[in-house]
């Protein structure tokens, strides 16, 4: 694993990289809030083993990024920085298919990215995304000061060692939520509604129905919006907000990469396998469009 530190739109922003020299592909995973990109350590192992040269950002306020704690003014910052990021992975590897897994808030960046330069990506990942109609932003700024409600830990995984190593994490933000973030996320999550659809780009949706931090029913109106093109959802029964931190996270993986290898490599003799059935001849057609531009 190596380190760049780039120039941001407010301050050096740390990207991760996990080279792979035979790479079939680009991943670019996209960190929620409080948190920073290297609690996703796993999950950039089983992109690599699947061929993926995986990059990944602090965003800023985040992690080894520059900025005050968990502050963000303006998503669409955050963006522009994810954009020097893919700027750095395609110099790298300039010709290979980029793939975007964007994880809680980093799902409502993803999906921002993905209306904005929708058409150079391959795939769409959204986990947990905070998307479409989120009600803690509004609670939160109802109050004159903002309540100290640290995310809990019990509520990210059923497997207790996530929550400990999570608590015991300096790098993750264990304080409240700060009033500028959360009236961007309120302008942010009416952006990428007011947007709609981010053209036919390939997505999948994982999400746990016992996510208490970003609940389903929300987050499924937000998708529905955005996915103009095949979709693909696993909702998996038990789980919480983390699912690649879940106790069947090795059932997601195999989703996650038997998903992309449906993007990448397409269906054997142009049949769909059963549990990608909506890549169909549409999605063939966008593929190739997208590789040729």
């Amino acid at each position: 694993m190596a380190e760049h530190v780039l120039a941001g739109t407010r301050g050096a922003i740390t990207a991760h990289v996990w080279p792979n020299p035979s790479a079939r592909y680009l991943a670019l995973v996209v960190h929620g809030y409080g948190e920073h990109a290297r609690r996703h350590e796993e999950l950039a192992g089983v992109l690599t083993a699947h061929g993926a040269a995986v990059f990944a950002p602090d965003h800023m306020g985040h992690g080894r990024s520059d900025g005050e704690r968990v502050r963000i003014e303006d998503f669409e910052d955050v963006v522009t920085d994810l954009r020097a990021v893919v700027e750095l992975a395609r110099a790298a590897h300039p010709d290979l298919p980029l793939v975007m897994i964007g994880h809680s808030m980093g799902g409502l960046i993803a999906a921002r990215y993905a209306q904005r330069y929708g058409t150079r990506l391959a795939a769409l990942v959204l986990s947990g995304p905070v998307i479409g109609a989120w009600e803690l932003p509004g609670r939160l700024l109802a109050h004159t000061e903002i309540p100290d409600v640290p995310v809990s830990p019990a509520a990210l995984s059923r497997d207790p060692a996530v929550g400990t190593a999570y608590a015991a994490d300096p790098l993750v933000w264990h304080g409240p939520m700060k009033r500028p973030t959360l009236e961007a996320f309120v302008r942010t999550l009416e952006t990428v509604t007011a947007d709609g659809p981010a053209g036919a780009l390939p997505l999948l949706w994982l999400h746990g129905d016992a996510d208490r931090l970003v609940p389903l029913p929300g987050s499924r109106i937000g998708v529905e919006r955005l996915a103009g093109g095949p979709r693909t959802e696993r909702i998996y029964p038990g789980a919480r907000h983390e699912v690649f931190h879940e106790t069947n996270r090795t059932e997601v993986f195999a989703d996650l990469t038997g998903f992309l290898d449906g993007v990448l490599d397409g269906p054997p003799d142009g049949e769909g396998d059963g549990t990608l059935g909506t890549l169909d001849g549409d999605l063939d057609r966008a593929r190739r469009t997208r590789h040729a531009r």
